[in-house]
């Protein structure tokens, strides 16, 4: 379920180690966790757990390092140092960065609003998510998922 309010402006966060740090200045669109197999070998766990935010409202400070997948299109960043996955970004880009919740701050007010990849969940890790794909999203569910967010995190 998502949060009963909107974040308060900015919303920072870091890696483990300190030496990369992010800042987001404009409302997440949308929160999701992922069970895909990448995203359970990614982060070690059972799933993903993601802040969809405007690509263009993500400051990062600090130098991160292109992990997990090596790709052309996605690119999963993380801190030089300590390895942390600190986001992910799309070629071309979509409108949005993908930042790991877990590395937020303040991250208990970002519960997942939808799940992806569920058919490669494992059978006990389930979230409180809204909306539930065996997959990813149509593209056409998107317009109305975005607005279901934004609405919710409005009141």
């Amino acid at each position: 379920m998502p949060p009963a309010r909107p974040p308060t402006l900015p919303i920072e966060g870091g890696c483990r180690c300190g030496q990369v740090r992010l800042r987001i200045d404009a409302a997440p669109m949308l929160t999701m966790a992922c069970h895909c197999r990448g995203c359970q070998q990614m982060s070690g766990s059972a799933f993903s757990l993601s802040v969809a935010v405007p690509s263009g409202a993500l400051t990062i400070a600090g130098d991160t390092v292109v992990g997990g997948l090596h790709g052309a299109q996605i690119r999963h960043h993380h801190c030089d140092h300590c390895k942390g996955w600190l986001f992910t970004r799309i070629d071309p880009d979509p409108g949005f960065t993908n930042v790991r919740v877990g590395v937020l701050d303040d991250p208990a007010g970002f519960a997942p609003f939808i799940e992806t990849c569920t058919a490669e969940a494992q059978p006990w890790a389930m979230t409180p998510a809204r909306h539930r794909y065996p997959g990813f999203p149509p593209p056409e569910a998107f317009g109305p998922l975005l607005a279901e967010y934004a609405a919710i995190q409005a009141g």
